[in-house]
């Protein structure tokens, strides 16, 4: 078992930056992705490999001039430069002639929170970074990384033909999480193998690098013992306690950037986990007014510029349909909204182990919906890399033809077109949830899905049968085999990406 944290994964996105830091010209490369995913670890880590290059590195507060002057002063401090040098940042002009200076000498800048310069505040920084940029284009040494956790802010202020710096990045990488490879290795080397604790972490933090570091500095990440108590020494100490790490990370980094706008949208897809526009709409008209146009907009702004909300779709419906369904698409967010929040307040006046057990008791809950969506992720990721047993022409969808999910429901709905094979699944977070009665159902609703008319196009196809779980027993294997069901679970699928 492993006694250290390490750098698991991002093979190729680490060949991509260090292809970039070995090209031997200057550049401009923006980065992508959610808060704690790793943007910065990834640029240290192939600096690390070039022992010797000199680099700065800055994070941009959501401030005014004087709070991004501050930043870079202090940052230039910590890093040890002269005072004389940082004492001579007064303005954003002094800022952009240090950047462009330390590139003509080889260095490279790394900028991060970069998308909070689409503020009004900090717009004229973009211009005066223009000039600077335009000079280096040509030159030999050095380069500029650019890091923003919120895309369409970043997009904005690189790739909008209004923007200053449109058509100035010379490179775009987008981190998103750790591939369930990267976690099987991780958790591998902790030794961690219970499938009930991978779902349980993984509903938690899916594959966000941050988290799971958080877990193993708290001495959380291992193996073995009481899962009961594993789940709920583990909430205790990231969550519960005084010194726990992210007991405000949702109101510091999520509802803080959404500047409590967006709170009752949230609230309503927290408590019902998913919901259709007509339900959404119905409890935001109880909370108060504001109309289908607020709520188109502040939707809107959740789906695409934020990306915690997705919209998502039955399998052969249109992206205008009317069957849509939203939740939260953050897993964190999810369970901090639904579970975690509100008994962290109220660990204040309650004995500790109370609010404690709430919380992992809506968590358990909360996990038959992650579950879906990790068997569908990985089907996804197998076929990919071509180490599954279903190689799929499209993205895994489920079906419901009634967006409350009252009449036909399927979980998982995964399509081979070129072999014309369907398989259809059913997702338990227990093999002794596959009873009689609910395999019974579960074939209800394939046969009366075939019946419809969107059913009908697979005509001719052969279906196939699939249950999935986080851990199948022999004798719950070889029960519900029979009729040549595909029986799945996490151990499976671990063996397809990251064999002993």
């Amino acid at each position: 078992m492993q006694n250290s944290w390490g750098f698991y994964g991002r093979n190729a996105d680490l060949a991509e930056i260090d292809r970039i830091l070995g090209s031997g010209r200057w550049f401009f490369c923006a980065i992508s992705g959610r808060r704690r995913i790793g943007k910065t670890t990834l640029i240290r880590q192939a600096l690390k490999r070039r022992p010797g290059t000199p680099y700065f590195y800055v994070q941009i507060p959501d401030s005014d001039e004087r709070g991004v002057i501050q930043a870079v002063r202090d940052a230039m401090e910590d890093q040890g430069f002269r005072g004389d040098v940082y004492d001579e940042i007064r303005t954003f002009a002094d800022i952009v002639a240090q950047i462009e200076l330390a590139c003509r000498f080889g260095w490279i800048v790394i900028i991060d929170e970069f998308q909070y310069v689409h503020r009004q505040a900090l717009s004229s920084f973009a211009s005066l970074l223009q000039a600077e940029v335009d000079k280096l284009r040509d030159h030999g040494k050095g380069g500029l990384f650019v890091l923003g956790s919120i895309h369409t802010e970043l997009t904005a202020v690189l790739e909008d033909r209004s923007s200053p710096l449109f058509n100035r990045v010379t490179h775009r990488l987008h981190l998103d999480h750790w591939d369930f490879e990267t976690l099987f290795e991780m958790f591998a080397r902790h030794g961690i193998s219970d499938p009930r604790h991978w779902l349980f972490l993984w509903g938690l933090f899916e594959g966000v690098p941050k988290f799971y570091r958080d877990v193993f500095e708290r001495g959380l990440l291992e193996g073995g013992g009481d899962f009961a108590k594993i789940r709920r020494d583990t909430l205790r100490g990231l969550f519960f306690e005084g010194t726990s790490p992210l007991r405000d990370e949702a109101t510091n980094w999520f509802l803080r950037e959404l500047r409590g706008r967006y709170d009752s949208i949230l609230q309503i897809l927290a408590r019902a986990v998913t919901c259709s526009h007509r339900e959404l709409k119905s409890e935001y008209d109880r909370a108060g007014s504001g109309g289908d146009k607020q709520l188109g907009g502040y939707l809107a702004a959740l789906i695409d510029r934020y990306g915690i909300v997705e919209k998502s779709h039955p399998v052969f419906a249109t992206a205008k349909g009317r069957k849509a369904r939203y939740a939260i698409a953050d897993n964190f967010l999810s369970a901090w909204l639904k579970a975690i929040g509100r008994n962290v307040s109220a660990a204040r006046v309650q004995p500790l182990e109370r609010p404690i057990a709430r919380a992992d008791e809506a968590l358990m809950s909360l996990e038959g919906f992650a579950f879906e969506k990790m068997i569908r992720q990985l089907l996804e990721e197998t076929s990919r890399k071509g180490k599954g047993d279903f190689p799929l022409t499209d993205l895994v969808r489920g079906y419901w033809n009634r967006p409350d999910g009252s009449d036909i429901e399927i979980d998982v709905v995964a399509l081979n077109e070129d072999d014309r094979i369907v398989r259809f699944g059913s997702c338990k977070r227990s093999a002794d949830q596959f009873t009689g009665e609910s395999l019974a159902a579960f074939q209800d609703h394939i046969e009366r899905f075939l019946n419809t008319k969107d059913g009908r196009q697979l005509a001719g196809w052969r279906v196939e049968q699939a249950l999935y779980c986080p851990a199948f027993g022999s004798d719950d294997r070889r029960r519900l085999h029979r009729d040549g069901r595909v029986v799945h679970d996490l151990n499976d699928f671990k063996r397809y990406l990251y064999p002993d």
